[in-house]
């Protein structure tokens, strides 16, 4: 879902690395990101309260299908109402991705010297994965454990994010087709056919320990966010050990995987009612200022 210029700019980015300006080759890659983010300002006052008091009730509901189906078009289309925060974030992602990419190579040979040269013949994927799979098991364990309404929606904020982001990751890695640091040494060689841009065990990582670190009251949170973060950090670092992708990989992934995340809680809290803040209600003649804190 890119538009016609990103399009023109992903067939230049296709053409062989010598007839284009390749450190512009991430950054370009990246634009498709405008269609996967943080939510927009209108989107984290929640749903209009006034229309979920007359919204009829069904008779026997899937509490997760409707709000999942909203949820995946709104993600799809929250850069049509993204505010200035959301642009920042953007664009403070697009220029951590070009100056990571300096360094892609250097890391690499750092990887390599120390691991050996045949680091990267055998997938880790499996082993890389199971921290964030434990991570998301782990929560939904406990949030069954308690009877944890809290917890169950924590769980289904992971999944959801992991999911929205997963599928970008896809469709980035197909339109970028980036070589893997073990298929080549050069890290511009981009539309090849190759699934190195972005990482998704750096996603799914970023985007599970992001709802980990930021979910939940404060008592906790340095807690909460050195394990949520941590986990992204200790994902994004085996990838890179196991020569499995470059630095640049990593850091898309993690700016994906952290902004779905947001969006995915930004959606929840609004549509749910609970966590804690402050929205504007509309009531007729006016508008209502009102706290809300969550007492799960």
């Amino acid at each position: 879902m890119m538009t016609n210029a990103a399009a023109a700019a992903v067939d230049r980015c296709a053409q062989p690395a010598g007839k284009r300006p390749a450190a512009w080759a991430p950054v370009v890659f990246l634009a498709a990101l405008t269609f996967a983010g943080t939510a927009p300002a209108q989107e984290r006052t929640g749903a209009d309260p006034t229309t979920q008091a007359v919204a009829p009730a069904a008779a026997a509901p899937d509490p997760i299908d409707p709000s999942l189906v909203s949820d995946i078009k709104a993600y799809f289309t929250a850069p049509l109402r993204w505010n200035g925060a959301d642009w920042a974030w953007f664009g403070g992602s697009l220029l951590a991705i070009g100056a990571s990419h300096h360094y892609d190579t250097q890391v690499r040979t750092h990887f390599i010297e120390k691991e050996g040269p045949n680091v990267g013949a055998n997938s880790d994927d499996l082993q890389d994965a199971i921290p964030t799979v434990a991570v998301l098991g782990a929560t939904w364990l406990y949030a069954g454990l308690t009877d944890s309404s809290a917890g169950r929606r924590e769980t289904w904020e992971m999944v959801e994010a992991a999911g929205l982001s997963g599928v970008t990751a896809y469709a980035l890695k197909f339109a970028a087709g980036r070589e893997t640091p073990y298929q080549t040494s050069d890290p511009n060689e981009w539309g090849k056919g190759g699934g190195s841009f972005p990482s998704l065990h750096a996603t799914a990582a970023f985007a599970v320990g992001t709802v980990l670190a930021e979910s939940g009251n404060d008592e906790y949170r340095w807690l909460r966010r050195v394990l949520g973060y941590g986990l992204g950090a200790v994902t994004s670092y085996e990838r890179l050990k196991h020569n499995a992708h470059w630095l640049s990989d990593t850091v898309a992934g993690a700016a994906l995987g952290s902004a779905s995340a947001r969006f995915t809680m930004n959606r929840h809290s609004g549509a749910s009612g609970d966590g804690s803040g402050l929205s504007l209600v509309p009531i007729p003649g006016g508008a209502l200022l009102v706290y809300r804190r969550s007492l799960d």
